[in-house]
C-alpha cells in the first residue's frame, strides 16, 4: 500500500511539474513575440523614447526672423527668444503665456531672453521683431 501512495506522489508531482513547464513556456513565446513597447513587452529602448518624442513635435528648431517682421504662432507654439529685441503681439482679452516669469504678456510687451513662451491658441498671437531675431521655435508657426 505504501508503494502505490508513493507512486500517486510521484505521478502527481509529475503532471505539476509539466504544468507549470507548459506555462513557463508558453510566457516566454509570448514575450518572445510581443512587440517593443506593447504592453505584453513594456520595456523599452532609447530609439523607441526619442522616436516617441519626435512624433510629439518634441523639438525646437531656430528660426531667424528679421527686423519688422512678425513670428505668429500656432496653438501650443513654443518659442524662445535667444537674440534680438521683440515685443509681444496679443489679442485684446488675452496675451502670450510667458512660463519662465509666470505672467500673461500682452501686445507691446518687451520679450525677456531665454524666456518660454507658449502661445495658447491659433489666433494671431506671437513676436514682432524689432532687430533681426534668432528664436527657437518648437510647433507651427509662420512668419509674415
Amino acid at each position: 500500500m505504501e508503494n502505490k501512495a508513493r507512486n500517486y506522489h510521484k505521478i502527481a508531482a509529475a503532471i505539476c511539474l509539466a504544468a507549470l513547464l507548459c506555462v513557463v513556456m508558453t510566457a516566454a513565446v509570448r514575450a518572445a513575440n510581443a512587440a517593443p513597447g506593447s504592453e505584453e513587452d513594456p520595456v523599452v529602448t532609447k530609439s523607441y523614447v526619442d522616436k516617441q518624442i519626435a512624433g510629439a513635435g518634441g523639438v525646437f528648431v531656430p528660426v531667424e526672423v528679421a527686423a519688422g517682421r512678425q513670428l505668429i504662432g500656432g496653438a501650443g507654439a513654443e518659442i524662445i527668444l535667444r537674440s534680438g529685441e521683440a515685443a509681444i503681439i496679443s489679442n485684446e482679452s488675452n496675451g502670450v503665456s510667458d512660463l519662465t516669469g509666470g505672467a500673461d504678456l500682452m501686445t507691446g510687451a518687451p520679450v525677456q531672453p531665454n524666456h518660454l513662451l507658449l502661445v495658447p491658441r491659433d489666433d494671431g498671437r506671437g513676436l514682432a521683431a524689432h532687430s533681426d531675431l534668432w528664436v527657437m521655435v518648437r510647433g507651427s508657426y509662420t512668419i509674415q
